[in-house]
């Protein structure tokens, strides 16, 4: 697994969220939930129940090296084990790839929600991999509140390794691997956009632009966990777009398909743009 530019989806978990899935996305209608059913049936729980992964990806560079895209539930003392399924088996998802965590040498934090920050840190607070500089928007940085857990668990230890890099904007990480700035789910939430040559389709790793088939349905679909929901419609939409445009792949992280389409049949959006901010999630 040398080829440049490969990307490999990396199971972390797999869960039910604790609000059902009508509750988690308002507004959307009955056609919504049919084609979202069509797009990702494995999230259809018993009883409207939401069932999801909780996904990394990781991009092959030259000489054995790697790019980590997020870092997971983590392990069982880990922020996100208030909700999320813990611990998580990014370890051994690593190992079954033939993944050296020694040989990371980027952590690309899609945004600072525990779900996707668990392995940051190791048992004795030290950083997971090693090697590696962790590379999140500054912006998602100067919003993380002092007392929520992902603070400590990544933010302080990080810094104080010197392995915390804060970006701004677009940012070309690696040749072939550029940071798009969408936010909305979070203020300083980014994706990537991967490109993997030798005619290989191009992948944008979504993070949490896309949590549901729903908003593949229908991109203008609220979260109820997203902070501006302006915003990440507007991101969501044009992330979509930038897809459709590339003939690209979305890696996505709680789909649970790995990679799907860009949803190029998807309906027109029809929604009024909503302008409000729901709850941190």
């Amino acid at each position: 697994m040398d080829q440049q530019g490969q990307v490999v989806a990396l199971l972390d978990a797999t869960g039910s969220f604790f609000e059902t899935a009508r509750t988690a996305f308002p507004g959307a209608e009955e056609a919504d939930w049919a084609r979202a059913s069509l797009l990702d049936p494995g999230a259809a729980g018993p009883e409207g129940t939401w069932v999801l992964d909780f996904r990394c990806f990781a991009i092959a560079r030259p000489g054995g090296r790697w790019v980590l895209v997020d870092a997971g539930v983590g392990p069982a003392a880990s922020p996100a084990a208030a909700w999320a399924p813990v611990p998580g088996r990014l370890p051994a998802a690593l190992a079954e790839a033939g993944i050296d965590r020694a040989r990371v040498e980027a952590v690309v934090l899609t945004h600072l929600h525990e779900d996707h920050a668990g392995w940051t840190s190791g048992a004795a607070g030290e950083p997971y991999f090693p090697a590696a500089r962790y590379v999140v928007q500054r912006a998602e940085v100067a919003a993380l509140e002092r007392a929520d857990p992902v603070w400590d668990w990544t933010v302080a230890p990080l810094r104080a390794a010197g392995q915390l890099h804060e970006v701004e904007g677009t940012h070309r990480l690696f040749p072939g691997i550029t940071l798009l700035p969408t936010p909305g789910h979070t203020p300083g939430h980014q994706s990537v956009l991967v490109e993997q040559g030798d005619g290989a389709r191009d992948v944008l790793v979504t993070g949490d632009v896309l949590v549901h088939a729903v908003q593949l349905a229908d991109p203008a679909i609220p979260y109820s966990h997203e902070r501006d929901r302006a915003a990440a419609r507007a991101s969501r939409e044009a992330l979509l777009a930038r897809a459709v445009e590339r003939n690209a792949l979305l890696g996505t992280a709680h789909l649970t398909r790995a990679f799907v389409e860009p949803g190029q049949d998807a309906p027109p959006v029809r929604r009024p743009l909503d302008g409000g901010v729901g709850p941190a999630g």
